[in-house]
């Protein structure tokens, strides 16, 4: 196992803990992680898109001109596909992407997408990003930058956790998930990750194993 460093708010050391190898140092499968994400993407689109066919526009229902002797290409309605105002061909209909993905290749695509990041040394792991019980972005904004200076910041916090979810939610270089939102497109387009440590024993259905400096507090 790999170990990483539990800061406070103060940004120091207060501990560490054990990153599970089965979930944080897995071989990455890249072609996998490429297939959820395709899939995560075609799933939120909305599919809603329309447009009309000949048969739908408005208009059309008379012969613009008569069949023969004009000269000019024989026409039977306005609403032609080759006409201004005319109907589309082939065009987009209201459809549903989403793809089909099993569960356990969700589950191997985000152990090879922390893997990843816990490899390069961009997983870290905080206390709080703020003391007492009173939101404070300033405050966490101080607690994150002690972690990481990075700009595209992935942030986990627990289901419960609404005083640091209310002192993050609106820092633009920071995206907030809960524990059991974590998906592999956000880690990978994530710089960095930062879990809490009640997000991190969440995550992994379990606390966290710590080493003998914290627990002899």
């Amino acid at each position: 196992m790999s170990s990483v460093d539990v800061l406070n708010v103060q940004g120091e050391k207060a501990g560490s803990v054990e990153l599970p190898d089965s979930v944080f140092d897995v071989q990455a499968n890249i072609p996998l992680m490429h297939q959820v994400v395709t899939a995560q993407l075609a799933a939120a689109r909305q599919g809603t898109h329309k447009v009309k066919t000949r048969g739908e526009v408005a208009g059309g229902g008379k012969k613009p001109y008569k069949q023969k002797g004009t000269g000019r290409a024989r026409q039977g309605s306005i609403r032609a596909p080759q006409f201004a105002g005319g109907g589309v061909v082939h065009g987009p209909v209201p459809r549903d992407y989403s793809q089909r993905t099993p569960k356990k290749m969700k589950a191997a695509a985000l152990r090879g997408a922390l893997s990843d990041r816990a490899r390069e040394g961009r997983v870290h792991v905080v206390e709080s990003f703020v003391s007492g019980d009173k939101p404070s972005t300033k405050a966490a904004i101080a607690t994150l930058r002690k972690a990481t200076e990075s700009t595209k910041v992935l942030v986990v916090l627990d289901f419960n956790d609404e005083l640091n979810w209310t002192s993050l939610r609106n820092v633009p270089t920071v995206h907030l998930l809960e524990a059991g939102q974590l998906n592999t497109y956000d880690v990978l387009v994530a710089d960095e990750v930062v879990f809490t440590k009640a997000a991190l024993d969440e995550f992994l259905g379990q606390p966290a194993d710590a080493t003998a400096e914290e627990e002899d507090k």
